[in-house]
């Protein structure tokens, strides 16, 4: 067996670092070899740095390692991050500027002209972008960043739609779970027994991102998508997994069974590669008039599968239908998996 490739997490006591040290425990091509996070868990056993809040428990390995400063001296050349934005827009810089190759959650950077704001399964030529970086030239390091936990999700479910039939119109709603607030989140006398019509930041994120994701590379740009995006944002009390009510025109007419079979039969590169962390199927679409629902499909494709449901015609727009993702899987630490192994087999993490 070749050697795997040792790897850094940066956050790596919050929800989605612990999500990353969780699904690299048995990875075939990735090991864990250094982590970090604030001042107060610097140079503590990890076991004693971190609240783990997964139901598995943390790997031997990882729960007796020592927590490092977040510098990008002694780091290995691959870095996850998982930082407050704020953090991020400091440190994924350094640390690219450094060699490193970083592979972020954050969204510092997903904006900027030159960062590619990658899904594998929709628009993996965007990570060529990278080779615009100023951190590639005078280093080799890089950024590349995955979406928006919520938009992720949403942008699964337009990608064969906007292949096959072209959009016009976007507008969506989100019931968005409480684990994608980090810990601790929200607090409980605010949203048990409660909606929260209010994600600061999460409305501007979608949109932007969206398009971004569905548009195309033009030599050291991304032309944005031209379609138009409304999002209305909602917090709710479910632990895992983001749903979503979506309103869709298409600039083709077509009819629900040619929908449905777009989604079904949707597959890409991360499929092609048989890349470690792809499903093999990434959009999944149930019949029942009552699914997807977060306590029974948010697992689907152990968790890296968007579920799709109730589609119908829509008075408004053309159609509607809800569609269902893992925010800390699929939305988080999994994403940003998929987009490693996709630069491995593109040779960038050599």
């Amino acid at each position: 067996m070749p050697a795997k490739t040792p790897v850094g997490i940066l956050g790596a006591t919050g929800v989605v670092g612990q999500r990353f040290i969780q699904m690299l425990e048995h990875h075939p091509w990735f090991e864990v070899a250094w982590l970090a996070a604030s001042d107060r868990s610097e140079g503590r056993p990890y076991a004693e740095a971190a609240r783990w809040k997964l139901k598995t428990a943390i790997p031997p390995n990882v729960a007796s390692m020592r927590v490092s400063p977040a510098l990008p001296e002694g780091a290995p050349k691959v870095i996850f991050a998982a930082l407050d934005a704020a953090i991020a827009a400091d440190l994924e810089p350094r640390f690219a500027d450094a060699g490193h190759a970083v592979v972020t959650n954050s969204s510092a950077l997903r904006m900027q002209n030159d960062v590619p704001l990658v899904i594998p399964e929709v628009n993996p030529d965007h990570i060529k972008l990278l080779e615009c970086q100023a951190w590639r030239r005078k280093s080799h390091g890089f950024v590349v960043t995955n979406p928006n936990c919520s938009a992720i999700g949403l942008v699964m479910a337009l990608a064969p739609l906007q292949q096959q039939f072209g959009i016009e119109t976007v507008m969506a709603v989100t019931m968005q779970a409480v684990s994608g607030a980090g810990y601790p989140g929200v607090a409980s006398l605010d949203i048990l027994g409660n909606v929260i019509p209010y994600i600061a930041k999460e409305e501007q994120k979608m949109e932007e991102e969206t398009r971004k994701l569905l548009g195309r590379i033009d030599g050291s740009k991304i032309v944005p998508g031209a379609f138009d995006v409304s999002v209305h944002c909602n917090r709710v009390a479910v632990e895992d997994g983001h749903t979503e009510s979506a309103f869709v025109k298409l600039k083709k007419k077509t009819h629900a069974e040619e929908i449905i079979h777009a989604w079904k039969n949707y597959r890409s590169v991360p499929q092609e590669l048989k890349l470690p962390s792809a499903p093999a199927q990434p959009l999944q679409y149930l019949n029942a008039s009552d699914r997807p629902q977060p306590r029974l499909d948010v697992d689907a494709g152990n968790g890296m599968t968007a579920t799709i449901g109730r589609l119908r015609a829509c008075n408004v727009l053309d159609w509607r239908f809800t569609v269902l993702s893992h925010n800390t899987i699929r939305g988080a630490a999994g994403a940003a998996l998929l987009n490693a192994e996709l630069l491995k087999v593109r040779g960038y993490l050599d």
